[in-house]
Order: C-alpha cells, then sequence, then structure tokens
C-alpha cells in the first residue's frame, strides 16, 4: 500500500479579467474517480489544502448534462459528500512530501486562482520531480506547476512534455474571453511542450515522473497511470 497525497484547491471562486468571481472549485469527477482508481489499487489516500480550508466543489460539475446523466451526477455528489478526506483535510504549508509515494492534483478553474502562485505547492511539486516521484497533474490543476521555480528562476517544469485543459476547450465552455489569461498559454510561456488532445476526450502524456490529463475525461486514465507508476 502506497500512500498518495491529493494537493487541492481552497478556493471558492476564480477571478476572471473584469474582475468578477466566478463560482468554481475542485472539479467532482476529477476528485472522485482518481481516488476511486487509487483505494481500489489498495492505497491510502490524504488531502491537503492551502490554510487545510475544506475544499469547495464546483457545483458545475454535478451537472447531469457534464456527467452523462442524472443517475451519474448524483454518484459523484454521494461521493464527494460522504468522503472523509475531503472533510479533514491537512494544511499545504504543514505537508512533508517525502512521506508520500506519489503526488496528484486534481483540477477545477479553482487551481487557476490559489496554486498558481502558490510556495508550499511549489516546494512539494520541486520535491516530488526532484525525487522521481510519481506526479499526476489533471485538467486545470496544471496551473500549480507555473509556481514552481529554482532559485535561479528558471522553471522547474520549462522542457517538460505535457498537456492540461487546452485554450480550445476553454473557448467552448465560453470562459476564454473572460479569463484574465488561459493555461496553456501560460504553459507553453514557461517552455513546457505542450501537446493537445481532441477537446472533451481522454489524453494523458506521460514525461519522466510526470503525468498529466488534459480535461475530466482524462480522470481514470491518468490515475490509472500514476497507480502503475506505483507497483
Amino acid at each position: 500500500m502506497a500512500r498518495i497525497l491529493f494537493v487541492m484547491t481552497g478556493a471558492k471562486h476564480w477571478t476572471l479579467d473584469d474582475g468578477t468571481q466566478h463560482p468554481t472549485g475542485f472539479w467532482a469527477e476529477e476528485f472522485v474517480s482518481p481516488y476511486q482508481v487509487f483505494v481500489d489499487a489498495g492505497h491510502e489516500v490524504a488531502v491537503a489544502t492551502p490554510g487545510g480550508v475544506v475544499p469547495t466543489v464546483d457545483r458545475a460539475s454535478l451537472e447531469p448534462d457534464v456527467n452523462g446523466g442524472e443517475e451519474n451526477a448524483d454518484a459523484f455528489e454521494r461521493a464527494v459528500e460522504e468522503n472523509p478526506v475531503l472533510k479533514a483535510p491537512l494544511r499545504l504549508e504543514d505537508v512533508d512530501p517525502s512521506e508520500y509515494s506519489a503526488v496528484f492534483y486534481p483540477g477545477g478553474h479553482g487551481p487557476m486562482e490559489d496554486l498558481a502562485d502558490n510556495a508550499d505547492s511549489a516546494r512539494v511539486l520541486t520535491h516530488t520531480v526532484d525525487t522521481e516521484t510519481p506526479l499526476g497533474v489533471l485538467c486545470h490543476a496544471p496551473a500549480a506547476l507555473l509556481a514552481a521555480r529554482r532559485e535561479d528562476g528558471s522553471h522547474v517544469f520549462s522542457g517538460y512534455r505535457l498537456t492540461s485543459f487546452t485554450n480550445e476547450e476553454e473557448k467552448q465552455v465560453g470562459l476564454a474571453d473572460k479569463a484574465a489569461w488561459l493555461l496553456q498559454d501560460r504553459l507553453e510561456g514557461i517552455g513546457a511542450d505542450f501537446t493537445a488532445g481532441d477537446p472533451w476526450q481522454p489524453h494523458v502524456v506521460h514525461d519522466r515522473s510526470l503525468y498529466t490529463g488534459q480535461n475530466p475525461a482524462s480522470s481514470t486514465a491518468l490515475a490509472a497511470e500514476v497507480s502503475r507508476a506505483l507497483t
């Protein structure tokens, strides 16, 4: 059994370019499906957030139209509401990443708000890649990678082949023109080798110990690859 750390957003909103606070949090499927993959494989999961705040689920991620119907939406909502690790997160500030065999970042727009410049998250990420510990980062959570810099100012993830929620997908959800910045643009700007799959289709990229998934549909496949890396 391995111990896996989920680093999650504590944000309840995403600040748009005009200052509007767009309600958000973590995306239900991006927590629930990977959590189930890891638990079914016999692993233990802990959750950490900035300040140890209880993470907020993005209510949009519980709508039937993004979950293939009411039954699936209800199942995700129950899984979120009944999960004990979500109710008692660790303080990210206090986390020792050396205590974990893998680290996983679920997405949702929340990481764009509070993890893109978070020094404690950057500390965890840098230790994780430097020790070649499996690191899974999903959808909008690669925003956290932007904060990881070396002492000389260089970006830890410059040159890594990776993916995230794409500009095209952000356009299709109607938020690209409202965003203060787009994740794909920023990742390319730090020198990442960005690869985009078809919108809304599963797309997972592996480079060294980094595993990234493009969108919610990539949740299970991404977690499965990280889990395989632990065997």
